[in-house]
């Protein structure tokens, strides 16, 4: 009889959804005859006012009002507050998950959102359940509060410098926290040969020799991103460039009016793809946002990160790591976005300081790792 691995998730952006797909695809690849992973969105068959709240809240506030995110994240770091929080979402939440984990008797949970902690350690307590739990926590280096308000948790995280925090502030026990390198997906273990960079170039229709600029945030699109794009189209950078916007249709609209009114045929516009690993292996410099999985995937392709915006505390850790190791450049002044990008293109000397630091780092994909951790854990 197969193992069954329940994966939970929100779908909060890309960030919680994304590792939890990347290690479901790994297992299904290398263990699927032994091993079945069933990816649970903890927000199915909820109210509509919640997934409204929660979900469509996080994306407006990062699009329109980043401050309302970033104030909410401030108070939780208030106890309280965060202990209100998630007994909030776990009254809506629990009773579906409780029929769904009842109904499929999973061996393992494997939870990648913190607001699925406390409805799914309800779910385990009330029916003396023996299932074993793990909790992934997707922010690399500087995580929400409510991921630690148990501290009983087995925690999987991604940085040496997160786990000594757990330590020190949080008083997680040693034994709890299990460290990898990140998750992604399992091409990004790799980077594309020059002979399928040339082929990819071809079918986007984009010059062999051309410099590659691209903008991308993440599933919902980059913040601002039609301004950067303005800038870029009124600057006199010799490039091709690159945008995704993701889901985010109003980004999408914008930037196909700026490709009609500058008559751009430099400028490729994409809405929501699944090749962004291919775009990301043509480009030379990847202007962004600082969401976990998003930085890394341009660092593991050996791209440099441009960070023009992140939320406030959650992403600043990313930031700081990209900064203080040199891997990459924080520019938030929409104006000043194409001076630096000048200035690193038109000298070979500064892109190859930055490709050989990225390239130094030796960052890992952490998928395979974690996915046999999950496996053999008990």
């Amino acid at each position: 009889m197969k193992q069954k691995l329940m994966f939970l998730y929100l779908k909060t952006g890309g960030g919680h959804l994304s590792p939890a797909k990347s290690v479901a695809q790994w297992v299904e690849k290398n263990y699927g005859n032994t091993n079945e992973v069933d990816l649970v969105d903890g927000f199915n068959g909820v109210q509509p006012l919640v997934k409204l709240i929660v979900e469509d809240g996080y994306r407006k506030s990062q699009e329109k009002a980043r401050w309302v995110f970033e104030g909410l994240y401030a108070i939780h770091k208030i106890k309280l507050i965060a202990h209100l929080s998630g007994i909030l979402v776990s009254k809506f939440v629990r009773p579906l998950l409780e029929k769904k984990i009842l109904c499929d008797k999973p061996d393992k949970i494997v939870i990648f959102h913190f607001f699925l902690i406390k409805p799914v350690n309800e779910i385990i307590k009330k029916h003396q359940l023996k299932t074993p739990v793990l909790i992934v926590v997707t922010d690399p280096f500087t995580a929400h509060p409510i991921w630690f308000l148990d501290k009983q948790q087995n925690f999987i995280v991604f940085s040496e410098l997160l786990k000594n925090r757990l330590i020190a502030v949080n008083n997680i026990s040693p034994e709890k926290i299990h460290t990898f390198p990140f998750i992604l997906n399992e091409k990004f273990s790799s980077r594309l040969a020059d002979e399928m960079k040339e082929s990819i170039r071809i079918k986007y229709d984009i010059p062999p020799k051309s410099k590659v600029i691209m903008i991308m945030g993440g599933a919902d699109g980059i913040p601002r991103g039609g301004k950067i794009l303005k800038k870029l189209l009124n600057s006199d950078i010799k490039a091709h460039i690159l945008i995704v916007c993701g889901r985010n249709s109003n980004l999408f609209e914008k930037a196909l009016e700026l490709k009609r009114v500058y008559n751009a045929n430099n400028l490729s516009v994409f809405g929501f793809i699944d090749y962004v690993y291919e775009l990301l292996n043509i480009s030379d410099l990847v202007i962004t946002k600082c969401g976990a999985s998003t930085f890394m995937e341009v660092l593991m392709c050996g791209k440099i990160p441009i960070i023009n915006s992140y939320l406030w505390e959650q992403e600043k850790g990313n930031v700081d790591f990209i900064c203080e190791n040199q891997l990459g450049l924080y520019e938030k002044n929409v104006n000043r976005i194409p001076f630096v990008i000048k200035s690193i293109m038109q000298s070979s000397t500064e892109l190859d300081f930055y490709r050989s630091n990225i390239d130094r780092m030796g960052l890992m994909n952490g998928t395979s790792q974690v996915s046999e951790f999950i496996l053999q854990f008990s």
